[in-house]
């Protein structure tokens, strides 16, 4: 069953950013490709499918479907972090779980031996900032120049696009693309910029990366989203368009079930005026999720599956027992090869 579906992909199109990175490795010193790998890695600053730049206002736990019958992948994302659930991907079984006990004894903060809602969602949440904070860390020196503590946005402007908007790189066609680009991250770093000195605080920058953490970075989300999907530049999302940026099928193939029910939910619950067309306050219901508290709600699911008394609490004993749920290992087939050591939890 599927428990939480997110209508588009958060992720990197990675085999397509390299394509393109390739196809630029001719005219640039290496130099310069470092800075393109860079700007692969932040993910906003490379012209990537629009899909799959996109963000949400309130970014799921993981990008993985949360369907338990097909894996546990999105349970391990939540409860570890994307990185750590990697990690544990390469570990034997027994080297999982010992650690998972590890991590057990520490979610258990008041040493009662049990792990309570409370202190799941607790560490649920930790998690996620730990996955935001780190992102930041692993960017901020290089945007930050002159090491003042902050980033102007001409040190990210000149350190992301300096090359590829200077008279030697003659690729019109991509260069264009490139200012596109730069116009949309500009608007995007002037919104995350409170103050408007053109210079981001820590705080502001996070805002910049991960706008859907913010609420007063509201705005921009709905207003890039529609962007993305309105392929005829109308200001609107239309049925064929919503579609569109879900799915596109390969020759002959017949359209699944869930592109029909989407196609349901367009017509009966997003389209709320009936007009035929998405427009902002309706993407913005469509793609903001409120309330939703996707931590709590994960959870709930995790003691739910594991707590076999009905006490509404895990032992540890639980939790070893169900541990495939919270963490993956060699013998699940999630993970792809790492070389890079990561430090135990």
């Amino acid at each position: 069953m599927c428990l939480s579906c997110t209508p588009l992909s958060l992720s990197l199109s990675l085999s397509l950013s390299l394509s393109l990175c390739l196809s630029l490795s001719v005219s640039l010193s290496l130099e310069k490709m470092q800075l393109f790998f860079l700007c692969l890695i932040l993910g906003i600053t490379v012209a990537v499918p629009p899909q799959e730049k996109r963000v949400h206002h309130q970014r799921d736990l993981s990008d993985h479907v949360h369907d338990d019958d097909h894996g546990y992948q999105y349970d391990h994302e939540a409860f570890l972090g994307k990185d750590e659930a990697k990690t544990f991907d390469q570990l034997t079984p027994e080297e999982s779980k010992t650690r998972l006990g590890k991590i057990v004894d520490r979610i258990d903060m008041n040493k009662d031996g049990y792990v309570s809602h409370a202190e799941l969602h607790q560490w649920i949440k930790h998690r996620q900032r730990r996955y935001i904070e780190e992102n930041v860390d692993k960017h901020w020196k290089d945007y930050d120049q002159n090491k003042d503590g902050k980033i102007a946005w001409t040190e990210y402007k000149n350190t992301t696009y300096g090359y590829y908007l200077d008279d030697a790189f003659d690729d019109i066609e991509n260069k264009e693309t490139y200012k596109a680009m730069l116009r949309r991250d500009e608007r995007r770093f002037k919104v995350a910029d409170k103050d408007g000195d053109g210079i981001t605080t820590r705080e502001e920058f996070t805002a910049f990366l991960h706008p859907e953490e913010f609420d007063y970075m509201k705005e921009v989300v709905v207003q890039e989203t529609v962007e993305d999907i309105d392929k005829n530049g109308d200001g609107k999302v239309n049925l064929e368009e919503y579609i569109g940026d879900m799915f596109t099928p390969e020759a002959g193939e017949n359209e699944p079930e869930w592109v029909t029910t989407e196609r349901k939910q367009f017509l009966e619950v997003r389209d709320i005026n009936k007009d035929g067309f998405l427009d902002a306050s309706e993407v913005a219901l469509w793609i903001l999720p409120g309330d939703v508290d996707h931590a709590d709600n994960e959870a709930r699911h995790l003691i739910h599956e594991t707590d076999k008394d009905n006490d509404e609490k895990m032992t540890k004993k639980e939790i070893l027992e169900n541990w495939n749920m919270f963490v993956g290992s060699q013998a699940t087939n999630y993970g792809e090869d790492l070389t890079k050591k990561h430090d135990e939890l």
